[in-house]
């Protein structure tokens, strides 16, 4: 659960520092259908760019966001793609949300603001004395960073030096404090390492996404509920949602699974992970290119138990695919052999390398059950290829320059070539083995306790339910913040 109870002195600070900063905090019924959010805040939002560092753009963190760098407001349905069989190789409907239209490019927005706007707004957090300190693989700490610079916080970013150029080049623009520990994705120790050393400064207070409940609420609450908008509105009659899968990270987009389970019992939900790391399907380690996704642990907001199946992917694949999307000759390849169209080449540019190999994951998860035209699979991007640019020069000097020839290959072999192997379906012996996996990080080394670990498990209901619900308690703390920094009434 989420602790809840209000601290009064540092609340006072948090509201005062609003008040100044113009800050008005959106709350999960607005994330979730922003038609709820006011008709003055909208008007100013006319005039305000995507990425822009206004307070008003806390506003846009949501899935249903207009498809506009800037001035853009809100639809009832999410941006999403449904990719054509004819690039998939299946014949079951795959889906996916697109985070390119969040501020920052990327969906982790929320996720951070789920995570900070609890303890700012019952002053566990003090913002005008503590330094809000963002352990990432990448993308969480940009999306805290940003947060952070809305409501007029200090942050701190942790991320692997081995990480996209592009990442550490943002983060400095905005003013971050930016730390670079050894490694890449795959050095999850090393992060919390550095956590552990700035955690004895009481001057810091660190936002774990790997444990932070508020990550498990946001998704739950905004991205499940976003992913069901989607399928309704496109399912056909004798159309089934089958189910979702999305790459491990912290684990919080799974929680979205959770929800999406509850709205369709017999949907499945699977997690995906890199096959040069198999943490989850072997127990086993290792070094990846699948950027802003972490290994080598089980994250502790990980509700297994709900979990049906582990799908791993080459991270060869996921490189390969980046290239062929984001060249001038694949995306000739995509049009002339393909069919695709112009609309459809620009939108697979919004697919970054976890979400390629969300898609991947999907496609061998259709291959598995045998899906057809009348099943549905849903994913996210968490953000587009923009990040990667660098990534994709690498990989144009790695492998020389590109042809279309080049092209029909990397198609046919990493995505239509995707195969049922190294992925497993989860009997509850299966799950039991991951779920006793935290116990190695989080009771050996991040302080939980056995009790703690086996309340996850055996009760879910005072555990995963409980946290999911608590969206409405805080939304009531929301209002009342806003209410007493003033600044929506006077907007």
């Amino acid at each position: 659960m989420i602790d809840l109870s209000v601290n009064e002195e540092s609340l006072k600070h948090n509201i005062e520092k609003a008040r100044r900063g113009h800050v008005i905090l959106p709350t999960y019924a607005q994330m979730k259908d922003p038609g709820k959010v006011p008709e003055k805040i909208k008007e100013k939002l006319k005039n305000v760019g995507l990425w822009d560092v206004d307070p008003l753009n806390l506003f846009r963190i949501t899935w249903k966001n207009e498809a506009r760098e800037s001035g853009g407001l809100f639809q009832d349905v999410p941006n999403y793609i449904e990719f054509p069989s004819a690039l998939t190789g299946v014949p079951c409907r795959i889906v996916a949300m697109v985070g390119k239209w969040f501020p920052t490019g990327c969906h982790k927005v929320g996720a951070s603001y789920g995570c900070l706007v609890p303890e700012l707004v019952t002053g566990h957090f003090d913002a005008t004395k503590q330094h809000a300190v963002w352990p990432s693989t990448g993308n969480y700490c940009r999306g805290g960073a940003f947060n952070s610079k809305l409501m007029a916080c200090d942050a701190v970013a942790i991320l692997p030096a081995e990480m996209s150029r592009e990442r550490f080049d943002w983060l400095k623009s905005i003013g971050a404090t930016v730390i670079a520990t050894p490694g890449s994705e795959s050095n999850v120790k090393e992060i919390f390492d550095k956590t552990h050393e700035l955690s004895q400064d009481p001057d810091n207070m660190i936002f774990n996404q790997f444990e932070e409940m508020g990550n498990v609420v946001w998704h739950y609450n905004v991205t499940g509920n976003a992913l069901a908008d989607v399928f309704e509105a496109i399912r056909r009659p004798g159309d089934r949602f089958a189910g979702a899968a999305f790459t491990s990270g912290s684990a919080g987009t799974l929680s979205a699974g959770d929800r999406l389970k509850e709205l369709y019992p017999k949907s499945k939900l699977a997690v995906g992970e890199a096959l040069q790391c198999p943490t989850l399907l072997e127990n086993g380690f290792g070094a990846h290119r699948i950027e802003g996704i972490g290994d080598k642990h089980v994250p502790w907001i990980h509700n297994v138990r709900n979990t049906d199946m582990v799908i791993d992917i080459d991270d060869e694949d996921s490189q390969r695919l980046l290239r062929l999307f984001n060249t001038k000759e694949g995306q000739k390849y995509l049009r002339e052999e393909l069919g695709l169209s112009d609309e459809m080449v620009e939108r697979l540019t919004w697919l970054g390398i976890s979400g390629i190999a969300n898609l991947l994951c999907c496609i061998k998860m259709a291959k598995y059950y045998e899906l057809t035209e009348h099943d549905v699979l849903g994913t996210v991007l968490t953000d587009s290829a923009a990040m990667y640019q660098s990534r994709i020069d690498e990989l144009n000097v790695q492998y020389g320059p590109y042809s279309e020839f080049e092209a029909k290959l990397d198609h046919s072999i990493h995505m239509l070539g995707e195969k049922t192997d190294n992925m497993l379906e989860l009997s509850y012996w299966d799950r039991k083995r991951i779920h006793n996996l935290k116990y190695y990080t989080w009771v050996e080394q991040q302080g939980k306790t056995k009790e703690e670990l086996d309340a996850l498990w055996y009760d879910p209901e005072g555990t995963w339910d409980a946290v999911h619900a608590q969206a409405a308690e805080m939304d009531k703390l929301i209002e009342q913040f806003n209410e007493e920094t003033g600044v929506l009434a006077e907007l």
